[in-house]
């Protein structure tokens, strides 16, 4: 009987001893295991062309990147502090060039939480400038996938060069779009090159980690037209158009005289968006980045 009793003992004592150890040993891993804390401020940096600038937002708050700021501000209560190094005119290579040659830039992008870029527009449109003017629909086409190769390899320069700066930060490449869709919806040749260069960018910059395509080219394009039938109807005045591309002083003309206005559009250069359109861009920013919030937290050891 005792001897039982002496077994029960023991085995109660190793039990004890057991839960002890493992009672200390979860409190010494939980001083070691991360944990996700809300930063009191997050560092936007912005870069790229005449998008990222603000170029025809009337109010001058910015462009996208002076309504993001309010934005993530708002959703996620941190203070944001926004570096725009936006620069009207220009292409991949030149955005490229800058950050090499400006250490502000680099700098910047160090210590960058997130970072946003539009990019590929002045791309484009030096090749559809160029190529478009009396060409058929094909050859438009063709000279378009003959400068995307150098675009993308443009491009890739630039990512890494941007992840050189800075692994970690999530990147939200903004897509470019059609400013003349609601003045020519016939001239497809316009929107089938913007179709297959957003294609290109997001190919491009999806094959680098924690990088998120915005693809703001419907949203732009049609502006208020949101529907397929409020859609149909603007083709009435542009049927003269022809389907691949026509004279700039016929286009400026159509433009000046076209009672079709794209709301999200300035008026003053028919081209960048207005505030109204920026505020669109930054809406469509967002919902992606809450997708890819990880730039709100910064990790820790408990």
């Amino acid at each position: 009987m005792k001897k039982r009793i002496w077994v029960f003992l023991i085995i109660i004592a190793l039990l004890l001893i057991g839960g002890g150890g493992y009672y200390y040993w979860q409190q010494a891993a939980s001083q070691n295991r991360p944990k996700k804390v809300l930063k009191s401020k997050i560092k936007l940096v912005a870069i790229g062309d005449s998008l990222t600038q603000g170029v025809g937002d009337q109010k001058q708050q910015g462009g996208y990147v002076g309504i993001i700021k309010h934005l993530l501000a708002n959703q996620y209560h941190n203070q944001v502090i926004t570096y725009n190094y936006g620069k009207s005119g220009d292409r991949s290579d030149q955005i490229l060039q800058r950050l090499h040659n400006q250490s502000i830039i680099q700098h910047n992008l160090k210590s960058a939480d997130v970072i946003v870029m539009t990019v590929g527009g002045n791309d484009l449109s030096q090749v559809l400038y160029a190529k478009a003017p009396g060409k058929s629909a094909n050859q438009v086409e063709t000279a378009v996938q003959k400068a995307g190769i150098s675009y993308r390899k443009k491009l890739r320069q630039l990512m890494r060069a941007i992840r050189q700066e800075n692994k970690t930060a999530p990147i939200f490449v903004i897509s470019i779009y059609n400013p003349y869709y609601v003045y020519f919806p016939n001239v497809t040749t316009m929107e089938n090159s913007v179709t297959i260069w957003n294609h290109y960018t997001q190919a491009t910059v999806q094959k680098y980690q924690q990088t998120y395509f915005v693809n703001i080219q419907k949203l732009m394009s049609y502006g208020q037209y949101t529907s397929a039938s409020s859609r149909s109807s603007l083709g009435s005045q542009t049927k003269q158009a022809n389907q691949s591309s026509t004279k700039q002083s016929d286009l400026i003309q159509v433009m000046n005289t076209s009672s079709n206005l794209n709301n999200y559009i300035s008026p003053s250069d028919n081209y960048h968006p207005n505030y109204r359109g920026y505020t669109k861009m930054a809406q469509a920013l967002l919902k992606v980045m809450k997708q890819h919030n990880q730039f709100e937290y910064r990790i820790v050891k408990e």
